[in-house]
């Protein structure tokens, strides 16, 4: 019998997703939560131009050196996009997608296109008074404080440095803003590869996901009473959501394997 896929969690614009500890809570598969460039343990990593592009190139080498197998990508926000073109990229590493409110369209990147816009001053004192008070940032989202919950807001917000959160923003806003961003996000659904969509309730409403994409999706699950950040609101509920996914994608493939 197939082992379930590793399974590895792309973070968004501000990582990581290690602040909840999924490895802890997703018991059924190992659990990988690598850095993109730029973020966490890689944040003084020198590359001269932050791109989709380039972060893609890195999952896919994480995938090579340190999971050699075929995984479950999930993408949170910014990550989606960069899940569904790592699938895209490497489809001999990627068993299924799970697509975390990710950026399909120029209208899921309002924040990122806000970003983008400011001036390097503007955006400076913008991204300090962000770290200096993770209360209101959780506020402004609808999230109820908890000790935990600013705690890890706080971590989440001083994980990477606004350089690269801007450069980051710039990209998401120039790649998918580009015709042959769906284009490439279509041919991997086209080809096979199982895809998975999840959404937080309070937020499900603005996540502009083609109908082509609802289409061929094998489920569209709305995680209830959180948002956007829904990992942090109710990571149990989240890493459950989860992990029943990629159960789902294991039993799925070893059926395949027997008929084939």
């Amino acid at each position: 019998m197939k082992k379930a896929a590793p399974l590895v969690m792309i973070h968004g614009l501000m990582g990581s997703l290690n602040f909840y500890a999924p490895h802890e809570r997703i018991r059924a598969v190992a659990v990988h939560t690598p850095d993109l460039i730029g973020y966490g343990r890689l944040k003084d990593t020198r590359e001269p131009v932050i791109t989709l592009a380039s972060q893609v190139a890195h999952v896919v080498r994480y995938l090579d050196e340190q999971v050699g197998e075929p995984c479950v990508l999930l993408g949170h926000s910014v990550g989606g996009a960069i899940a569904m073109l790592a699938a895209q990229a490497a489809p001999e590493r990627v068993r299924g997608v799970i697509n975390v409110e990710g950026n399909f369209t120029l209208a899921d990147a309002f924040w990122c296109r806000k970003i983008a816009a400011l001036s390097d001053e503007a955006w400076h004192a913008e991204h300090a008074r962000l770290v200096a008070d993770p209360e209101k940032w959780l506020a402004n989202g609808g999230i109820a404080l908890t000790p935990q919950r600013v705690e890890w807001a706080r971590e989440a917000l001083a994980n990477q440095p606004p350089e690269t959160i801007r450069a980051m923003a710039r990209a998401v806003v120039k790649e998918t803003g580009d015709s042959a961003y769906l284009a490439r996000v279509r041919s991997v659904v086209e080809c096979g590869t199982p895809l998975f969509l999840l959404a937080g309730e309070r937020s499900a409403s603005g996540w502009d996901v083609p109908d082509w994409v609802r289409a061929v999706a094998r489920d569209y699950v709305i995680q209830k009473d959180v948002g956007h950040m829904m990992m942090l609101e109710q990571p149990d509920d989240f890493c459950g959501i989860v992990e029943e996914m990629v159960v789902r994608l294991g039993r799925a493939s070893q059926l395949h394997s027997f008929i084939a």
